[in-house]
């Protein structure tokens, strides 16, 4: 049977052993949602949703850190798996819906309504999203080390409250431009071809289950590894690991590859890592029929 055991003298990785069901339920889970966004990204050639790919692949690693340290809970590289990899998926997640935002205000020439420069929109929040990305990243391994623990906590809170602070202003700015849209709509607007506001509400749903969770680290963290949080497995699941996979589900479900770029906007500054192309929407298109 698995015993809690600590890495040095009396200084434990763990609070508590891990649950081995829980974390292969959630490695098969994760691996067959990032073999479904993986074929559909091919399928419609959505290069802006490759990053999301990654993070779901991101989530299968974390978990199967938890799983390989059942019986290794002395062990340092299981812990920093784990603890690494299910910290900056989320960073993933963003990094393709911030890029969503900026398709869809092209593709009903709403760009006038954005609070944003739209040739900036995607450049801003991808550059936010990479910054907590990098300082939740860089810090996490402090945390192993007795001497550097409290830093390294310190640092990942900075980069958890810059993602949140970039998930409120973007669902700010995407809840104002929806509004502007909705007072004075563009022609564009009313194609029944382009699923703006079903992929807009998508966006909502995601982004609020991203910053919940981001929510739930901070107070992890600011309780320390004593904290309620730390010595009970089953918050990580239930504020962290599912509704990251519910996101998953329905970020696939309610795929943007259909909110591409109007003919008319290509030679504009599209952004980071989004098509030129409108290859998405005729996959999705021909995928549908």
């Amino acid at each position: 049977m698995a015993q809690l055991l600590p890495y040095r003298g009396d200084y434990y990785l763990w609070k508590y052993v891990p649950n081995v069901g829980a974390a292969a339920l959630f490695i098969i889970l994760f691996l067959i949602m990032t073999g479904l966004h993986a074929w559909r990204a091919w399928v419609t050639s959505s290069r802006f949703c490759c990053a999301f790919t990654i993070g779901s692949l991101v989530e299968v690693i974390g978990h199967i850190g938890r799983a390989l340290a059942v019986k290794r809970t002395d062990k340092l590289m299981p812990c920093v798996l784990q603890s690494f990899f299910t910290l900056v998926a989320p960073a993933l997640f963003a990094a393709s819906i911030y890029m969503v935002l900026g398709r869809i205000v092209r593709s009903v020439h709403g760009e006038h309504h954005s609070i944003i420069k739209v040739t900036r929109l995607t450049k801003v929040f991808v550059l936010g999203d990479i910054m907590a990305f990098m300082i939740q990243g860089g810090s996490s391994g402090l945390m192993f080390n007795t001497s550097t623990a409290k830093i390294g906590e310190n640092i990942v809170l900075v980069g958890l409250i810059v993602q949140i602070m970039m998930f409120g202003l973007f669902v700010a700015c995407a809840a104002v431009w929806q509004f502007r849209m909705y007072k004075a709509p563009t022609p564009e607007s009313y194609r029944g071809d382009v699923p703006w506001r079903q992929t807009l509400y998508m966006l909502y749903g995601v982004s609020i289950a991203i910053f919940a969770r981001s929510i739930f680290r901070v107070v992890e963290y600011v309780e320390g590894m004593d904290g309620y949080a730390m010595r009970h497995e089953w918050t990580l699941y239930m504020f962290d690991t599912l509704p990251m996979f519910i996101v998953t589900v329905v970020y696939w479900r309610w795929y943007p590859s259909r909110v591409g770029m109007p003919p008319t906007s290509r030679g504009d500054d599209i952004g980071m890592g989004e098509s030129e192309d409108n290859s998405g929407v005729k996959g999705e298109r021909e995928e549908g029929s």
